[in-house]
């Protein structure tokens, strides 16, 4: 025989050639997966995020107030939706809804034409250094520079340096802008995410090809009961991970901890719960243990892109935001980075957890219907 025969080898090619057509799932992921990179990180993904929203406490309403007023919209990095109250724009910047609170004082126009340099204070939600970053640098800039058209004829005194009015930035919840205090809470949810569903991926694929499905299917439990009991285990396993990182957290990286622990950890089941259904789901309709670890990839690639994680959520379009709000990562990232760094407590936590829970319930539902067909 020939060391190497051309007839051979393209006997093999083609070989595979008809295994790759066969194996349809697999072929799609080798397609799929750089289409989902190429969209995501082309459309979705933005490090310079702009308008963000906006709450401003107007104690003056004056001409000069409008200018910076127009002047920060026109900057694109703020969208300025609300006129509230001192009390309700705290509470929104607290909970999330907004990322800045601008705070006029009541008598800004009378000190601006005084030549007092009045204060304006611009409150951050600063959790996220990098989704809040350029945006304070703008207004910055703004306040040196936005009345530079209001200040002529005998106001021409007031445009010199350092300038008409006194910026004052609150960078709250993180003010020293320590990249760990928002990257060591998240990654208790991408850590989560990524063992929990990949594990359980492989939880009755492992079992069809070890030859123990048929005595699986010959016992005398109803498929919910199969998918729970393969379920409860990894949630001890979550629950260690839980531990060592918020451990971690706290003796390493002295991340500050303002919230309720037990509260959290409450929220963590419900999260290490979702994570581990879709897991026995994927692994409940993949046929071997490599298409089960290739539909986790699939699902934890878009759960880190569109969470927040990575990148600032509102820097994302409108579709990527709608889109990162279905996977249960963005809302545990809102529910231990709420927790740890501004302490909130069970009402903000439990908006998040609704939509978790949502997820859990549809991803058991597809998993026992998936299951009961293996019966068949």
């Amino acid at each position: 025989m020939r060391f190497f025969d051309f007839h051979r080898l393209a006997a093999i090619v083609v070989k595979e050639f008809i295994q790759m057509r066969r194996d349809r799932l697999t072929f799609g992921m080798m397609v799929g997966v750089p289409l989902l990179q190429l969209t995501l990180f082309g459309f979705a993904i933005n490090s310079n995020p702009k308008n963000l929203p906006t709450a401003v406490v107007l104690g003056d309403n004056g001409p000069f107030v409008q200018t910076l007023l127009q002047g920060m919209k026109n900057s694109g990095y703020f969208d300025i939706r609300e006129h509230l109250g001192e009390a309700a724009a705290r509470e929104a910047l607290d909970l999330g809804r907004v990322q800045f609170v601008l705070t006029i004082p009541p008598d800004f126009s009378r000190s601006f034409l005084r030549g007092d340099r009045p204060g304006i204070l611009l409150e951050a939600d600063a959790t996220d250094p990098a989704a809040t970053s350029n945006a304070i640098s703008t207004v910055q800039e703004l306040v040196r520079t936005v009345w530079a058209r209001d200040l002529a004829g005998p106001l021409a005194g007031l445009s010199g340096k350092p300038g008409p009015a006194d910026l004052i930035v609150h960078a709250k919840f993180n003010p020293e802008a320590i990249t760990q205090y928002n990257i060591v809470p998240g990654l208790m949810g991408v850590v989560l995410t990524m063992t929990m569903v990949m594990i359980t991926a492989l939880a009755i694929t492992r079992e069809r090809e070890r030859g123990t499905m048929e005595n699986l299917l010959a016992m005398p439990a109803r498929p919910i009961e199969v998918m729970i009991g393969k379920i409860i285990p990894y949630i001890l396993v979550g629950y260690i991970q839980v531990g060592l990182i918020l451990a971690a957290a706290a003796v390493v990286f002295h991340v500050p901890m303002m919230g309720s622990l037990p509260l959290l950890l409450g929220a963590s089941f419900i999260f290490i719960a979702a994570n581990l259904a879709v897991g026995v789901t994927f692994s409940s309709v993949a046929s071997n243990q490599l298409q089960a670890m290739q539909m986790s990839f699939f699902f934890f690639l878009p759960s880190l892109l569109l969470s927040g994680f990575m990148f600032p959520f509102r820097g994302m379009p409108v579709w990527a935001q709608y889109l990162g709000e279905v996977f249960p990562l963005t809302h545990f990232l809102r529910i231990v980075r709420g927790i740890l760094l501004k302490g909130n407590g069970l009402s903000p936590t439990l908006v998040e957890i609704g939509p978790i829970t949502l997820f859990l319930i549809v991803a058991l539902a597809v998993g026992v219907s998936r299951y009961r067909q293996t019966l068949d």
